[in-house]
């Protein structure tokens, strides 16, 4: 029998509210997006978890990177090393191909869908858009309507956050 994972995680301040990630020795498991309150990221991410551990140091470079982020810097996160284990491989095609989706710039749900070879499965991409659990990692708030509008966003603050998101972005 294998050992159980330890999973590692910190919650930190950003210029938006608290931001959580949650990860294990394979890469990042979670992430929640800015909250008002640190309590919130806990029920949100660590409700289900067995006994996590608190990690400043494990998860230092990305806390900077996210800080940087929310203050309307440029930044990449395609090179965190992200587990998609739980997802199917058609999940796993669009999450990957997602992390194709540069600072500034949107996708739509069908242009997404051709991306991955499925090029009638707009509705499925926004099914695993709601499912993301590494927002602002794998940049599901990038992810907008054929028509320009933008579509739904499950993460904390719903579309509100998904507009501050994109209006960070494109000034």
């Amino acid at each position: 029998m294998k050992p159980e994972k330890q999973h590692q995680y910190n919650i930190f301040k950003t210029p938006w509210g608290w931001f959580g990630v949650l990860g294990c020795e394979d890469g990042l498991l979670r992430t929640c997006l800015p909250v008002a309150r640190k309590e919130a990221v806990v029920l949100r991410m660590l409700s289900d978890m067995p006994n996590p551990k608190r990690s400043r140091k494990v998860f230092s470079v990305l806390q900077k990177r996210i800080q940087s982020y929310y203050k309307g810097d440029s930044v990449d996160f395609s090179d965190i090393n992200v587990c998609l284990g739980g997802f199917s491989e058609f999940q796993q095609n669009v999450l990957v191909a997602l992390r194709n989706v540069t600072y500034g710039n949107t996708v739509s749900y069908g242009t997404l869908a051709r991306f991955c070879g499925n090029p009638n499965a707009a509705r499925a991409i926004g099914s695993v858009m709601a499912a993301n659990p590494l927002s602002l990692i794998i940049p599901c708030h990038r992810v907008i309507k054929s028509d320009g509008t933008l579509g739904q966003f499950s993460a904390p603050g719903g579309t509100k956050t998904k507009i501050r998101m994109l209006k960070l972005e494109n000034p």
